[in-house]
């Protein structure tokens, strides 16, 4: 609760809330929170068939206000929202739209000077097809954002994760976020977006879709040393996003502690309805083959959000119990089916129906996504802060290092969580030297998905090991990931003894189906294993006892130096002659590198052999045979 001075003012005081929950007009009680006034702020314009499942959603999730401002409403959302305010549950406010101007950034002016939102301690700007997801903790705010301040953080950035229709094709009543449980591969740098849970302070901050502005007459201030932003996953932001940016990239993506899950487009019949309505930003065909195709990814099964499915289904009972909102919840639902009714088997809606169709079957690599702008360096930066631009000259030095002072950091090939492999999804397939790979981001990274594009993945180390194995040598790979190198080697040096081993189920299902498309078996001179073998040294020991490998690859991300020592000793066998440390394990390990390195040294292969360093590191025995 704000005192009399001016709302926003950086000396304002609020009292501290009673502990208690505050009751309103009707079975359920408003939220109060230990961090204060948590406010939700959104547009919306005729939502009433999902209005209440969306309200319902983030009273579970612990907001303590919600201001949701409409515009041109025919299907009773802005009645509901009344309603709702009249209950003391949430907040509905006009969007007069300006001329010239377009709905949400008139319905932000407008959140920028409301009273109710300019004494709130947090604020999220979202939509009404975005429903906030909190992984962390109990699921709520109250636990996410005391895991934010005990950070010292101010702010939390949380990416979009696109879900798709899951094939969903006809109308249904059933919750959203339980109806469309496929998304987008975590790794799909194209559905980055972000939206910013902050500390707001109106006297400082401008709304904005993506992220707050800071107002210019504090960019060189101290105040942007006081900004502290956390990723998705609880790490830093870097610098410049306090300043520009609206999307996540690969340093800075995170989903392990929140997301914001977006279901643009949901049923193939509420897509139809919504084409033929219009949409928020007045963005000319918006709804089109090329927005679903963007739009409609269902390449990875996630169900995070049911952990909400109790509470939320307590709230909209509740809320139902009321007449009013009972009334115009069903006459809004009653609308849109009857709207549907209408197109519905016209001639339109075929076409409609056979075009997302068709966009659906499109392999997510051929997807574009345009920036709403295109990115202009000189205007970027005209707008950099001398305070930023102090930071990126400090960082540009740093690279003018000599390379002997600074460090080559590994390339991270693979997607390093576990990921499910249940869905077939339409994929394309590129051909890198002889072996088909899928542009698949639910396994591959950003930058090994340019690689495999450009036909380049593990290109060096493709070619050179086949110029070093000796003839008729035995090879063998722990943690071959996707199967790549051992189908490579297979076809190139046929005279090979290969020992292949791979303890992830998802990798061991891409490796399946890369091999089953250049038709590659497992025979006489190509063996290939699964199971864990490389946390004890026992099991990996009995393992390197019966392969007797004369060259050794490591890319299992769980093996350890000390295991390895161990496991030697006990199988009782010679070293191999040659080891290679490559993909996981040298990414997961690199600062290990050292203790790998000083093993085979005592074991006498001191010779480097010259692979790409950013990709391997291999030494051997000198005088080692080669082919």
């Amino acid at each position: 609760m704000a005192t009399d001075k001016k709302v926003g003012s950086k000396d304002r005081v609020k009292q501290t809330p009673p502990a208690q929950s505050i009751g309103t007009k009707c079975g359920l009680t408003k939220r109060v929170s230990p961090h204060g006034k948590i406010t939700a702020v959104s547009m919306m314009k005729d939502e009433g068939p999902f209005l209440l499942e969306w309200i319902a959603h983030h009273l579970a999730v612990g907001f303590t206000d919600i201001v949701v401002y409409t515009n041109d409403c025919s299907d009773g959302t802005d009645k509901m929202l009344m309603r709702l305010e009249e209950l003391g549950l949430a907040y509905h406010r006009v969007n007069a739209i300006p001329e010239g101007q377009r709905p949400q950034p008139s319905a932000l002016n407008y959140a920028q000077e409301e009273p109710v939102i300019g004494d709130s301690d947090w604020a999220l700007v979202f939509d009404a097809d975005e429903f906030l997801c909190i992984k962390y903790g109990d699921g709520t705010l109250d636990d996410l954002l005391s895991a934010t301040k005990a950070l010292g953080a101010n702010g939390i950035v949380i990416t979009w994760r696109i879900f798709g229709s899951g094939g969903v094709h006809h109308w249904s009543r059933d919750p959203v976020t339980e109806q469309y449980l496929y998304a987008a591969p975590p790794m799909w740098n194209k559905g980055w977006g972000v939206k910013t849970l902050f500390q707001f302070d109106p006297e400082k901050w401008k709304f904005g879709i993506h992220r707050p502005k800071m107002k210019n007459r504090w960019i060189d201030t101290e105040f942007p040393d006081s900004i502290k932003w956390l990723n998705g996953s609880g790490r830093p932001m870097e610098d410049y996003f306090r300043f520009r940016g609206w999307r996540s990239i690969v340093r800075t993506i995170g989903y392990d502690w929140v997301q914001m899950n977006h279901y643009a487009v949901k049923s193939i019949d509420s897509y139809a309805i919504r084409k033929f309505r219009g949409n928020v930003n007045f963005k000319k065909d918006k709804y089109n083959s090329d927005y679903w195709a963007l739009q409609d990814r269902n390449e990875v099964r996630d169900d995070a959000m049911l952990r909400y499915t109790a509470e939320r289904n307590r709230i909209v009972a509740e809320l139902l119990k009321d007449p009013e909102l009972n009334r115009l919840h069903f006459a809004a639902l009653a609308r849109a089916e009857a709207r549907l009714a209408e197109f519905k088997g016209t001639e339109a809606y075929e076409e409609l129906v056979a075009g997302l169709k068709a966009a659906s079957a499109i392999p997510i690599t051929q997807v574009e996504a345009k920036p709403p702008q295109a990115r202009d360096p000189e205007k970027i930066a005209a707008l950099m802060s001398d305070m930023e631009k102090r930071v990126s000259g400090k960082r540009k030095e740093e690279l003018k290092k000599p390379p002997e002072d600074r460090t080559l950091a590994p390339i991270d090939l693979y997607v390093r969580e576990e990921v499910d492999m249940s869905a077939e999804p339409p994929m394309e397939w590129f051909a890198n030297h002889e072996i088909d790979i899928p542009g698949d981001p639910r396994v591959f990274t950003p930058q090994a998905l340019l690689f495999i594009q450009a036909g380049k993945f593990e290109r060096n180390t493709a070619r050179m090991l086949p110029r070093v194995l000796a003839q008729g040598s035995r090879h063998a790979e722990i943690g071959c990931g996707c199967g790549f190198m051992g189908a490579h080697l297979s076809r190139v040096r046929p005279d090979l003894d290969l020992f292949l081993h791979e303890q992830s189920p998802a990798l061991g299902t891409v490796l399946s189906r890369i091999w089953a498309r250049r038709g590659i078996e497992v025979g006489p001179r190509l063996h290939l294993e699964t199971g864990g073998i490389s946390q004890e040294a026992e099991s990996l020991a009995a393992y390197l006892r019966n392969v007797r490998a004369d060259s050794l690859q490591l890319g299992d991300p769980a093996l350890t130096a000390e295991t390895l020592r161990q496991a030697m000793a006990l199988a009782d066998v010679a070293a191999p002659s040659r080891i290679l440390i490559t993909g996981r394990l040298l990414v997961t390990r690199y600062a290990e590198l050292a203790d790998f390195e000083t093993l085979f040294r005592e074991w006498g292969l001191v010779e480097r052999i010259p692979l790409d360093a950013s990709t391997s590191f291999a030494l051997q025995r000198p005088g080692t045979p080669i082919a």
